[in-house]
């Protein structure tokens, strides 16, 4: 078996929908509702099967919620491989205020899950032969916060590459043990692995010290509508965001490592492959709720940043 797999280990169920106001006490009456299967690694794999790519997604899924979550998740025609856990599957809720535009996004941390639910998605992942593997999204609570870092450890002896997109103490984990092919943290997340904020100089300093470090050979950080910034071995170099009409940021980080994974999945260099990302996340900007990329967006702006 070979390509990309994606990992799964706190899906959601993503409900979005609309408000004239949002407000407390009253009721909040809202309309065009809307069910989508995600979490970081399953929007990254919709994002990999809609560029054409094919992933393989692997997830842990459980309770009335996860029955909802698998059968949205059939209607996807890439390959998945489930394994149950006791608790359910968390239910993420996106409002977005007509009146204002404003979005607020409600994400539970999700279940606890223990180590003999853990470890058969575990020994998957470290008999799958891939040349790409994803880790996306937070860890569920019971999780040890090295989990990502053991990923890293099974994808070196593999000769393959490790991509992550996470945050907090899994990402300072990751970081500490390195073996990281791509990370992809936001502005936010490297400040706070930092432990300071970052101007623009002192963002490129950060970088290029990680890379320097050996601890990550791309490092990629999102600047939301200011674009992002690529540090490898070549060097720093920042770009801006394809100006596009924004609707909703959800899953434009998702969308940005989906989409570079792809192009790195295709042989792509990896500047190549960062302006694909940096396509896909501002095509995601264009669609509504927790809708993502569309192909004909992407490689439209794609070619505006060519």
């Amino acid at each position: 078996m070979s390509g990309i797999l994606c990992i799964g280990l706190n899906p959601s169920v993503d409900i979005s929908c609309t408000a004239q106001t949002v407000g407390p006490i009253h009721k909040v009456r809202t309309r065009h509702e809307k069910y989508d299967p995600g979490g970081g690694a399953v929007n990254v794999a919709r994002v990999i099967h809609v560029l054409g790519g094919e992933p393989i997604l692997v997830y842990l899924s459980g309770g009335k919620t996860g029955s909802m979550f698998e059968t949205l998740l059939a209607d996807y025609g890439f390959s998945q491989h489930c394994f149950k856990m006791r608790g359910s599957v968390r239910v993420a809720y996106m409002v977005r205020e007509e009146s204002t535009g404003l979005e607020y996004r409600f994400v539970p941390e999700g279940p606890e899950i223990g180590p003999d639910e853990l470890e058969p998605l575990m020994k998957f992942v470290e008999n799958f032969d891939g040349d790409h593997f994803v880790a996306s999204g937070s860890l569920p609570c019971g999780v040890p916060s090295d989990s990502y870092a053991r990923i890293a450890d099974l994808t070196q002896k593999k000769g393959a590459r490790f991509i992550l997109d996470t945050s907090g103490e899994a990402l300072h984990e990751a970081f500490e043990h390195g073996g990281i092919y791509l990370a992809k943290p936001s502005k936010h997340e490297l400040e706070l692995y930092a432990g300071h904020k970052l101007d623009e100089a002192g963002l490129h300093d950060v970088a290029a010290a990680l890379i320097a470090k050996g601890v990550v050979e791309n490092l990629v950080v999102s600047l939301g509508p200011d674009g992002a910034l690529l540090a490898h071995a070549g060097g720093v170099v920042q770009l801006p965001s394809p100006a596009v009409k924004p609707c909703s940021a959800v899953g434009a980080g998702d969308s940005f490592v989906g989409a570079m994974t792809w192009g790195l999945s295709q042989g792509r260099p990896v500047a190549e492959a960062f302006r694909f990302g940096l396509a896909a996340g501002a095509a995601a900007v264009m669609t509504p709720g927790t809708d993502l990329c569309r192909h004909d967006d992407v490689h439209m702006l794609f070619g505006r940043l060519e």
